[in-house]
C-alpha cells in the first residue's frame, strides 16, 4: 500500500519533469563506519530479560507516533520510554517484536528511496513529516542493525509478522494496536516494562549523573542570570530560557517542563507558565532537569533567596523543609520500605507546623491515616522513582514500587516542601505566600544511598554562599 505524501496547503506542485529530474543522479551516502550506542549491549540484555518473563509469547513495543502540535506542525518526537529501553532507536513508527522464541527484531522505516517509482520515489524531497530534506536523515536496515544490535526489517512487513496472538503495549500507536486483537495480559506486559526498569544498570546510573551534573550546571547558570531577570516583566520565562540552553547544549532537552516560580507561585506544585516578575524579596522556586541524548532526565529542585540572602521568616520555612529532607535521606538503604523516606520527612514537617502554632493537633494525631491534616501545608508526596522518565515505573505493582523495599541501584528523589498558601488564613500573615522544595537525586548503594546531585548545596548558610560566587 502506498502511503500518501504528507505535504502542505502552500507547498508548490511538482512537474514530471521535475520529479525525473530528483530521481537521479544521487551518490551512494550509505555508512558502513557506524558503531553501536554504547547502550546496544545492555538493551540486548533488557530483551532477553523480557522474553524470560514471557516465555513462549510474542511481544510487540512501539515507538509511538508523531503528533500534531498544531494544523501541519509536529511536536518534536520523543520515543516511548520502554521502547527506548528495550531498544536506543528513538525514531517515530518502529515497532519491536519480541518472537514466542525470544528472537527480536526491530520493524523500522527506512531510508526514503531515491530512486523508486511514483510517491515512494519522492518522499525525501516532497514529504515534511518523513522526508530526508524536511527532517534529516534515518538509518538504512543495515546502519540500524549497526546501531541497535538487533535484526531490522522493514516496517511494511509488520503486519505479515503479528500472525497469532501477542501481548502488546497498548495505547501508544493506533496502526500497532489495530494489527493485533486485545489480549487479556497486556496490562501484565505494561506492568513488567515499568517494573524492570526499577532497578538500574551500571551504564544508567552513569547516564543519571552526567544528567544531574548538567542540571546542576544549569542551575549555577540561572544564579548568574538573575540580575538581568529581574528587570523583565517575565523574569521567570527569561530564568526557564536560560536553563533550557544548558538542556539542549549539553542534552536532548529539558526533561519536562521547567517550574520557575517566585514568590507565591512557588505555592503552586507544578507551576509551569513561568510569566511572572521577579521581586528581590522573595524565594524563586526552580524544578528543572536535564534530559540526556539517551532520555534519562534529572529533577532536582531548589528554593533560592533572589536577593542572594534569605529572610528570617524565610529561612525559618526553608530550615524545616531542610531538616525533614535530612531525615528522608537517613533512611535510605536497601531493605527499607519506600514509603519510610516520605513519613520520616512527614514526621519532621508536622512536629515544626505544631511548634509553630500552625498545626493545632499533635504530630502523632496528625499523621494518623484518618487525619492527616498537616497535608494541607505539604499535599504530594516525598518523591519519586526516576529514570527515563521523570515519575519513572509509573506503571509498576504496588507492591513492587510504593508497597516495595528499596534495591541496590535503584534512583530516586526525595522532595519533601511546605505551601503555605497567600489566601490561607489559617496561617500568621508573614508565612501567607511561602513556597519552599529542596529536592535531589540519589541512588539506592550496598550500604546507604548516594546523593548524585551533591554538586548544589542544601543548607540555607550554603546556599548564600554558594549564591554569593554566582552572583556579580
Amino acid at each position: 500500500m502506498t502511503e500518501k505524501l504528507n505535504t502542505g496547503s502552500h507547498d508548490l506542485p511538482v512537474s514530471e519533469a521535475l520529479a525525473a529530474f530528483m530521481g537521479t543522479g544521487w551518490a551512494d551516502t550509505h555508512r558502513d563506519d557506524l558503531t553501536a550506542l554504547p547502550q546496544a549491549a545492555y538493551t540486548a540484555k533488557r530483551r532477553a530479560a523480557l522474553a524470560a518473563r514471557f516465555p513462549g509469547e510474542r511481544l510487540v513495543i512501539p515507538s509511538g507516533t508523531l503528533k500534531v502540535r498544531s494544523n501541519d506542525s509536529d511536536y518534536r518526537f520523543r520515543a516511548h520510554s520502554a521502547f527506548a529501553y528495550l531498544t536506543g532507536d528513538q525514531e517515530p513508527d518502529d515497532v519491536l517484536v519480541v518472537e514466542p522464541s525470544g528472537a527480536a527484531t526491530l520493524f523500522l522505516r527506512p531510508r526514503s528511496p531515491r530512486s523508486a517509482p511514483g510517491q515512494a520515489g519522492q518522499e525525501f524531497y516532497r514529504d515534511r513529516r518523513y522526508g530526508e530534506f524536511w527532517v534529516g536523515r534515518r538509518p538504512d536496515l543495515a546502519e540500524a542493525e549497526s546501531l541497535y544490535l538487533v535484526d531490522c526489517a522493514p516496517i511494511d512487513q509488520l503486519g505479515d509478522a503479528l500472525t497469532g496472538p501477542a501481548r502488546v503495549l497498548r495505547g501508544v500507536d493506533a496502526s500497532v494496536d489495530a494489527l493485533v486483537p486485545p489480549h487479556e495480559g497486556d496490562a501484565e506486559l505494561e506492568g513488567f516494562l515499568s517494573e524492570m526498569r526499577l532497578v538500574k544498570d551500571e551504564w544508567e546510573v552513569a547516564e543519571l549523573q552526567f544528567s544531574v551534573e548538567a542540571t546542576v550546571r544549569g542551575f549555577e547558570d540561572v544564579v548568574r542570570a538573575i540580575p538581568q531577570a529581574m528587570g523583565h516583566q517575565r523574569g521567570e520565562r527569561y530564568l526557564e530560557g536560560v536553563f533550557g540552553l544548558r538542556s539542549r547544549l549539553e542534552g536532548n532537552a529539558v526533561g519536562y517542563d521547567s517550574i520557575v516560580a517566585s514568590g507565591a507561585h512557588a505555592c503552586v506544585l507544578h507551576w509551569i507558565r513561568n510569566d511572572g516578575a521577579l521581586n528581590g524579596d522573595d524565594l524563586l522556586l526552580l524544578d528543572a532537569g536535564v534530559e540526556t541524548d539517551a532520555l534519562y532526565t534529572a529533577d532536582i529542585t531548589r528554593t533560592l533567596p533572589l536577593s542572594g540572602r534569605f529572610s528570617p521568616v524565610q529561612r525559618q520555612v526553608y530550615e524545616l523543609v531542610h531538616q525533614a529532607q535530612e531525615a528522608a535521606i537517613a533512611t535510605l538503604r536497601p531493605g527499607a520500605r519506600f514509603r519510610d523516606f516520605h513519613q520520616a520527612a512527614m514526621r519532621v514537617i508536622a512536629e515544626g507546623l505544631h511548634d509553630w502554632g500552625v498545626l493545632k493537633i499533635g504530630a502523632d494525631e496528625a499523621l494518623e491515616p484518618g487525619s492527616g491534616l498537616y497535608r494541607r501545608y505539604t499535599l504530594c508526596s516525598s518523591g519519586h522513582m526516576l529514570g527515563l522518565d521523570v515519575h519513572d515505573c509509573a506503571r509498576a505493582r504496588a507492591e513492587t514500587y510504593l508497597d516495595g523495599v528499596l534495591e541496590e541501584g535503584q534512583v530516586l528523589t526525595v522532595e519533601p516542601g511546605l505551601y503555605l498558601q497567600p489566601d490561607d488564613l489559617t496561617l500568621p500573615p508573614e508565612l501567607r505566600g511561602v513556597g519552599v522544595r529542596i529536592e535531589d537525586d540519589l541512588v539506592i548503594t550496598a550500604d546507604g544511598a548516594r546523593l548524585m546531585s551533591s554538586g548544589l548545596p542544601r543548607h540555607p548558610d550554603e546556599v548564600e554562599e554558594w549564591m554569593a560566587g554566582l552572583l556579580p
